[in-house]
């Protein structure tokens, strides 16, 4: 999927992610957002796959926190696409969506 001509990453969570998600405290972020600020519908992650530090395109279901790893530089984002560890000084960029019934519009 790309939106914009960039990688997107739509990732449907589990319940245990999403509970996972929410209970991280914003005080562990570096780049502070709640996962329901970052997600409307938080049975999926939207998120563009261009990473934050130098532009490469992360790993999915890689890295310490099991969301995506950019093995350029190291930097690991959680399931929410938040910077947790590593260079990249910002959160995965979360694109325009929205749902209409079960389908999601990017």
């Amino acid at each position: 999927v790309k939106w914009r001509g960039k990688p997107t990453f739509v990732r449907h969570r589990t319940d245990e992610e999403i509970e996972t998600e929410n209970a991280v405290s914003l005080s562990e972020l570096r780049d502070p957002q709640t996962d329901a600020e970052r997600f409307s519908n938080q049975r999926f992650a939207v998120c563009l796959g261009v990473c934050t530090h130098l532009g490469c395109v992360p790993l999915s279901g890689e890295g310490e926190y099991s969301g995506w790893f950019c093995p350029c530089h190291g930097s690991h984002y959680d399931c929410s696409g938040r910077i947790r560890l590593g260079p990249a000084p910002l959160n995965l960029e979360v694109p325009e969506h929205k749902f209409e019934g079960d389908l999601l519009i990017i």
